[in-house]
């Protein structure tokens, strides 16, 4: 059996930490969020995996190239057009020759579940969809189901029939790309793979299952904090680079070859401190914090429940809290990023022109690459700064400022 895995989008909601790298790059828990994906299906038994890319394709076919690092073997497909997500698996045909799995690569889910599905499908060889309950589904795509059988997905119902949505892991036969070649363009011109459903449901017998455990979609930065929280807290200490007498490192760090931890450093883990990092001497990193290649931590810095990019320096006197920063970004001393609203409400975010609540009671900056902050910055809570900015001496930043701006 195979496993296709669909990552051609652009993840424009993502931006700016997706203007210069594709989003199954992203990291989390000291990998691109992707490798979990193809891991979890790799240790349930797929071995044999095909990428649907797009943006940017290839960076992510030279990152997991023929996929033996990781024990598997992969392929690559090109979506050319966006054309939806029923044209994004019809791009498969020809090269799925029998039952299949299909998943977004934005789905986060736990390495169990992923080997539960593939089982359940690989036993009984019925086509089904994985369906995830969730607390307010009327803003997802709501499953319609008749003991556990497939009625119809409704998008975005004000009265949902149930409290699942669509899960984004399905098991699928070949019978699918005849329903996709039939499947006819939506309203905003697209090829929904809901409708192909639809059309499947009407016809034939479609499973629903529940997707068990932990479960995201990543599409948002702040759920890539979510995403990093969740893979980091599955962890095991494993301290393999050079850690100074005087450091101190809790529960389950892990520290990469290379990377070097100086006297009086505090890490708490679950923590993740990639090869080439440089921490310390006298900080503190905190659970959930994740440092990415050739980061430099150093005196008297407060780094907690973090992803911070390639290549950053965070040098002294510095406080940086659920916050996601990119690469070879330069912080000034004393720059600080609060995380927390003063009325103790949701950290509400500007995104692709709306205000929307992240749900989440502490969120710091979302930053991208090459941004550099003078002395005694500060950054409010919920705050994004994209690519090349310049933050000044004792400047406020706020809101949402766009590529290469300069805040005094």
């Amino acid at each position: 059996m195979k496993a296709l895995i669909l990552a051609a989008g652009e993840g424009t909601r993502l931006r700016p930490l997706t203007t210069n790298t594709p989003k199954p790059l992203l990291t989390v828990a000291g990998r691109p969020y992707l490798a979990h994906l193809v891991q979890a299906l790799g240790d349930a038994g797929i071995k044999e995996q095909v990428i649907l890319v797009g943006w940017k394709a290839n960076r992510v076919k030279e990152f997991f190239g023929d996929g033996r690092q990781m024990g598997v073997e992969l392929s690559y497909l090109e979506q050319k057009e966006r054309l939806g997500t029923a044209n994004a698996i019809g791009v498969a045909e020809g090269v799925m020759d029998g039952d299949f799995v299909c998943v977004n690569g934005d789905v986060v889910m736990a390495p169990e579940a992923v080997a539960e599905m593939v089982s359940a499908f690989q036993k009984d060889r019925r086509p089904f969809m994985g369906a995830v309950e969730v607390p307010e589904p009327q803003r997802f795509g709501v499953v319609q189901h008749d003991n556990g059988k497939l009625v119809r997905i409704i998008e975005k119902p004000s009265d949902p029939p149930s409290k699942l949505i669509n899960g984004g892991f399905f098991g699928l036969t070949t019978e699918v790309f005849d329903h996709i070649r039939r499947t006819g363009r939506s309203p905003r011109g697209e090829y929904e793979f809901t409708d192909t459903l639809n059309m499947m449901a009407a016809g034939m017998d479609v499973a629903v299952r529940k997707i068990k455990g932990e479960w995201m979609d990543v599409g948002y930065p702040w759920e890539l904090l979510r995403a990093n929280e969740f893979l980091m807290g599955r962890l095991k200490r494993d301290i393999r680079g050079t850690v100074e007498e005087g450091a101190v490192l809790k529960g389950d760090v892990v520290v990469e070859e290379g990377a070097l931890v100086r006297s009086g450093s505090y890490i708490e883990g679950p923590a993740y401190i990639s090869k080439g990092c440089d921490i310390g001497p006298n900080c503190y990193i905190r659970p959930s914090t994740c440092l990415g290649e050739g980061v430099r931590i150093g005196s008297s810095v407060e780094v907690k429940n973090s992803i911070v990019m390639k290549r950053t320096h965070i040098p002294h006197h510095n406080y940086v809290g659920d916050s996601i920063i990119g690469e070879r970004c330069n912080f000034g001393a004393g720059t600080k990023v609060a995380n927390l609203r003063f009325d103790d409400r949701t950290v509400r975010v500007t995104n692709k022109g709306q205000m929307l609540s992240s749900g989440r009671r502490k969120l710091g900056v979302v930053m991208g690459d090459d941004v550099k902050t003078g002395i005694n910055a500060m950054i409010e809570p919920g705050t994004v700064i994209w690519e090349g900015t310049v933050v000044g001496m004792g400047a406020r930043a706020r809101g949402n400022i766009g590529p290469n701006s300069k805040v005094f």
